[in-house]
């Protein structure tokens, strides 16, 4: 017994849930999907980890040629 009062405490909150709408800072959300334009768009941030390969592949240079 008691099983009733259970399930409506939990359709309760399910329904405020469901319903539930806070408000949203639209300023804020649009600050923070905009691209940034600082005008290095082709610049890749993940280039300072890897070295620069400087001869393609199949190519030797002139230290390997010796």
């Amino acid at each position: 017994m008691g099983r009733g009062r259970q399930k409506a405490k939990h359709t309760k909150v399910a329904r405020d849930l469901k319903y539930y709408s806070p408000n949203t800072d639209l300023s804020a959300l649009e600050k923070e999907l905009a691209p940034e334009t600082d005008g290095n768009e082709l610049v890749d941030k993940w280039a300072d980890l890897y070295p620069d390969e400087e001869a393609e592949v199949g190519e030797t240079t002139e230290d390997e040629a010796k």
